[in-house]
């Protein structure tokens, strides 16, 4: 049994601990040339269980979010499109479209690195979690807020340092 006033820091130091783990595939992402969010999944007994990156411009879908991908990916691993009791964890304020899933697959809490104010739907720019749905999450955000939002930040000025040699269709895919 933990100590009610140890449960905390124990929790706070696990989340951290999954947070580096999306940092690493949002720097995977990056490399990709994606926009770098990382995401995963860990069940109630603390196993990753999903894990994704952004993958928007690979597979030319506005769908291949880091959250939906890892969502995807744990319900095949569980056999199951309800991840009750689940926690995602995701490098970045999920989107409305990503909120919309994860309230879907039931995912009880969710863990995120920096605030999105132009289109976070976990309290940013909107807060999903208001709507009359029948579905509530629990919601951290600001989890290694800084290298999250470092990384982002790396990402879109490497962007605009070369946005004036890309032209045609793909211009439009790299501009934040």
């Amino acid at each position: 049994m933990i100590f009610p006033a140890l449960e905390g820091i124990f929790t706070n130091m696990q989340d951290e601990l999954f947070m580096e783990m999306c940092l690493e595939l949002a720097a995977a992402a990056a490399d990709a040339g994606e926009v770098p969010v990382g995401a995963l999944i860990v069940s109630p007994d603390n196993r990753i269980v999903g894990k994704a990156h952004n993958l928007t411009i690979h597979r030319n879908s506005p769908l291949a979010h880091a959250e939906m991908l890892s969502i995807a990916d744990a319900a095949t691993t569980l056999g199951n499109y309800r991840l009750t009791d689940c926690t995602l964890f995701v490098s970045m304020e999920p989107c409305l479209m990503c909120a919309g899933a994860i309230q879907e697959a039931r995912i009880k809490r969710v863990v995120f690195g920096c605030y999105d104010s132009k289109r976070g739907a976990l309290g940013s720019a909107c807060d999903a979690n208001i709507l009359p749905a029948n579905h509530r999450m629990e919601i951290r955000g600001g989890v290694l807020e800084e290298k999250s939002a470092a990384l982002l930040k790396g990402f879109f000025q490497m962007r605009r340092d070369t946005e004036v040699v890309v032209t045609g269709p793909t211009r439009n895919r790299l501009i934040a």
